[in-house]
C-alpha cells in the first residue's frame, strides 16, 4: 500500500486533483466527509461542540450549523483551537479504522487521504508522500466566495485562519498546481502519477 496525503489551501483544487486520482485508480478519503459523520448528533464529538460553543450552532433540525460555526471559528483563534481539538482526534481514528480495513482488503491499494489541514491535524505521519495543492491567493478567494456564497471579508477570513502557503509547502513530497484550466491540472496530476510508476509503487496501475 502507499498512502498520499493530499492537501493544500481552501479552495485549492484538492477535491479536483483527488477526483483525477479516484479515475486512475487510487482510493480516496475524504477527510470533509469523515469530520461530517464524526459531528453528527449522538456522537461524542457533536456532544463536546454543543457544551463548547451553545445551541446557537445548532439548526432546527439539530444538525451543526456549520456556517454559523464558521463564522466564530474563523475570527476567533481560541475557538478554532478548542473546535480542531474535539473533531482532529476522532477523524484521525476514524482515518486510522480505514486505512487498516484496506490493508486486509486491498494491500496493494493506492490511498488518498484528501486532507485539508493533514499537517496542523498530525496526520502527515500517517502517509508516504505528501502532495500540495496550490493556486494563487487571488484564484482561491474568487472560488470560495463562489462555491461557498461568502462576501469577500468572510471569505479573506478563512484564507487568513489556515497555515501559510511557504509553511506548507516546505512539508511537500510534489506540488500540484492548479491555477490554470483542467486540462493543466490533470496534465499535472498525470505526470505526478508516472513518477510513483516509475519508482515501482504502482506497476499493477494503469
Amino acid at each position: 500500500m502507499f498512502i498520499i496525503g493530499l492537501t493544500g489551501g481552501i479552495a485549492s483544487g484538492k477535491s479536483t486533483v483527488a477526483g483525477i486520482l479516484k479515475e486512475l485508480g487510487a482510493i480516496v478519503i475524504d477527510t470533509d466527509q469523515v469530520a461530517r459523520e464524526v459531528v453528527l448528533p449522538g456522537k461524542p464529538a457533536y456532544r463536546d461542540i454543543v457544551a463548547a460553543f451553545g445551541r446557537g450552532i445548532l439548526q432546527p433540525d439539530g444538525l451543526l450549523n456549520r456556517r454559523a460555526l464558521g463564522r466564530i471559528v474563523f475570527s476567533d483563534a481560541a475557538a478554532r483551537e478548542l473546535l480542531n481539538a474535539i473533531t482532529h482526534p476522532r477523524i484521525r481514528e476514524r482515518v486510522q479504522a480505514q486505512i487498516a480495513a484496506l490493508r486486509q482488503t486491498d494491500p496493494e491499494a493506492v490511498v488518498v487521504i484528501e486532507a485539508p489541514l493533514l499537517i496542523e491535524a498530525g496526520m502527515d505521519d500517517m502517509v508516504d508522500a505528501i502532495w500540495v495543492v496550490t493556486a494563487p491567493a487571488t484564484v482561491r478567494l474568487k472560488r470560495l466566495m463562489e462555491r461557498d456564497n461568502l462576501s469577500q471579508e468572510e471569505a479573506e477570513s478563512r484564507l487568513r485562519a489556515q497555515m501559510g502557503e511557504g509553511e506548507r509547502l516546505r512539508h511537500a513530497t510534489r506540488i500540484i498546481p492548479t491555477g490554470g484550466d483542467l486540462d493543466a491540472t490533470r496534465t499535472a496530476v498525470l505526470a505526478a502519477w508516472r513518477e510513483l510508476q516509475r519508482e515501482g509503487r504502482m506497476s499493477w496501475k494503469k
